[in-house]
Parts: structure tokens; sequence; C-alpha cells
């Protein structure tokens, strides 16, 4: 079953979902892959083999683009590589894009021992299901 994946990092997290993303190649390469900015490029650079389509750097829109993909059904896996240490000018649009994930049922990881059970689970080649009924907040305000 190939899956939609994204591939995301901060900055001082962009050296480490690189070794990971040449660390599970083989696995990778079978899938479908987006990468914001500057992640996709330096990923793309590392590892050739993986085919990664660029979407826009995370504060010029491209967490945006990824929480569309999530609505609409067409992401499976965001591997996110966050620093919790750093503060980002663009918290607003990664929490908005967290948020979505939980909404839709979107699988998250978003550290290195998260991502390694996740790629190494038997459930990563089975379908994503993802959420599409909200129904029961008709009568909310949400």
């Amino acid at each position: 079953m190939v899956k939609n994946i994204a591939l995301v990092a901060h900055d001082k997290k962009k050296p480490e979902i690189i070794e990971w993303a040449k660390k599970h190649q083989a696995k990778l390469s079978q899938h479908n892959l987006f990468g914001t900015g500057t992640t996709g490029k330096l990923i793309k650079n590392a590892s050739p083999e993986l085919n990664i389509t660029p979407l826009k750097s995370g504060p010029l829109g491209g967490d945006q683009q990824l929480g569309a993909m999530i609505c609409e059904g067409k992401l499976d896996i965001l591997f996110f590589f966050t620093d919790p240490m750093t503060p980002q000018p663009h918290d607003v649009d990664i929490k908005a894009l967290l948020r979505l994930s939980t909404m839709y049922n979107c699988v998250v990881a978003c550290n290195l021992a998260t991502a390694d059970f996740v790629i190494e689970s038997p459930l990563f080649e089975e379908p994503q299901v993802h959420t599409t009924d909200f129904s029961e907040y008709a009568d909310r305000s949400i």
C-alpha cells in the first residue's frame, strides 16, 4: 500500500531528519513523499533516490499546504521533527497543522523515537483510516 508521507523539520532538527530519512531510505522510497522548503531540498540532496515533491517553506505556506492535504485525506503520515526549545515565528501555523492531524486521524511523529516506532510498525503497510465524519460537532461551535 503506497502512502503519502510528509517530511518536515525545524532548523535545528534538519540534520536529524536527514539522517533518519537516509537510514529508512529503502522503505520511504516506496511511498509518495512531500517535503516543506529547505527540509525537502536537504533530504533530496542527501538521498537522491528519494523522490520528494517540494512544497513551500513552512512559514511561507508549506504548513497550510500540508493541512489542506490532511483535510482532503491526501496525507497518511506526517513526520515533523519539532524543536520545542526554539521559538517559531509561525507557531500558530504549526499548532493548526497538529490540530488538523489529530482531527483527521493522520499519523504524526514529532521526534526520532516516535518516527522509528511508526516506520518499523507492522501497521505502517496497512491502509490509513482518515476521519471524515464530524456530525458529532454539528450543533457545536469549534
